[in-house]
Formats: C-alpha cells, sequence, structure tokens
C-alpha cells in the first residue's frame, strides 16, 4: 500500500513541474510537440525551433535531475532500503508507472483533452502523439528503465553505507 501511495506522489511530482512551466498556454512548453509540429510552428511564424529547442533542454536537465534525485530519496530515505535487488526493483517499478502515466495519463489523456495545449495559430496540425507512437516508446523506454534502475539501486545502496 505504501508503495502505490508513493507511485501517486511520484506522478504528482512529475506533473507538478510540467504544470508551472506551461501555466495555461501550451506555447510555453512547444518543446513537449512532436518535431513537425514544432517544424510547422516555425513555417507559420509561430515559433523559432532552435529557440524552442534550446529551452526545451533549459527545462528537460533540472527536471530530470530533479526527478531522479526524488526517487533516489524515496527509497534510500522514506523507503530505507539498503540492499541492491530491492532498491532495484522499487526504482523499477517507479520508473516504470511513471513512464507510462506519462505516455498515457499525460500526453493522451491531459493533451488531448485539454484547451491549455491547444495553440492559437496552429489549427488543423495534429499534436497529440499517435497511440502506436505512445506504446512504442513507451515499450522502449521500459526495457530502458532497467538499466536506469541499475543506477539509481547503486546510488541507493551507496547512500545507505553513509
Amino acid at each position: 500500500m505504501l508503495l502505490l501511495l508513493q507511485n501517486i506522489l511520484y506522478c504528482i511530482l512529475f506533473i507538478l513541474p510540467v504544470k508551472l512551466a506551461v501555466k495555461n498556454d501550451g506555447m510555453n512548453c512547444l518543446y513537449f510537440y512532436p518535431k513537425a509540429y514544432i517544424e510547422e510552428a516555425q513555417r507559420r511564424g509561430l515559433a523559432d525551433k532552435d529557440a524552442t529547442m534550446k529551452r526545451g533542454k533549459r527545462f528537460m536537465v533540472p527536471f530530470c535531475i530533479f526527478i531522479f534525485v526524488a526517487l533516489i530519496l524515496i527509497i534510500a530515505l522514506w523507503n530505507q532500503v539498503t540492499d541492491f535487488k530491492t532498491a532495484f526493483w522499487q526504482a523499477y517499478l517507479f520508473l516504470v508507472v511513471m513512464n507510462w502515466f506519462d505516455g498515457i495519463l499525460l500526453d493522451r489523456v491531459w493533451v488531448a483533452h485539454s484547451k491549455i495545449w491547444v495553440i492559437e495559430g496552429m489549427e488543423g496540425i495534429p499534436y497529440i502523439k499517435p497511440w502506436k507512437d505512445v506504446l512504442v516508446k513507451r515499450g522502449l523506454a521500459t526495457i530502458l528503465y532497467l538499466v536506469i534502475a541499475l543506477i539509481v539501486a547503486g546510488i541507493v545502496v551507496l547512500i545507505g553505507k553513509i
């Protein structure tokens, strides 16, 4: 039950910075949109692709560090895990839940049904990722997270030795 609560809180920690960044205008987070959409926004004179991608990096680097550190702190300090196997499986669970939460609830539900993500001047251009893309990307990430969970588990075990 605690892991369920922690996963819900972790997903909230994931969505909160995104909501703060987007505010109430999808243009604030244009870097989240598909590449073709960003290129069309540039063609229409609504955005500069290079500036958009730089803005995306300025958001994503601290965001990823924040999410990574939060995960380590949950497992190491809140759960007080000190063994590698438990740390690995908990890290993998959190990462996979967050991955599918992002792909389904954020990309397909929130973006598809919220006016926040509709950008004026881009009418008629699809901005919601197709199910196939979501499933392929999330499936590959699920495999990649096996490696990332190894790293997280190693850090958790090191913290446990301090």
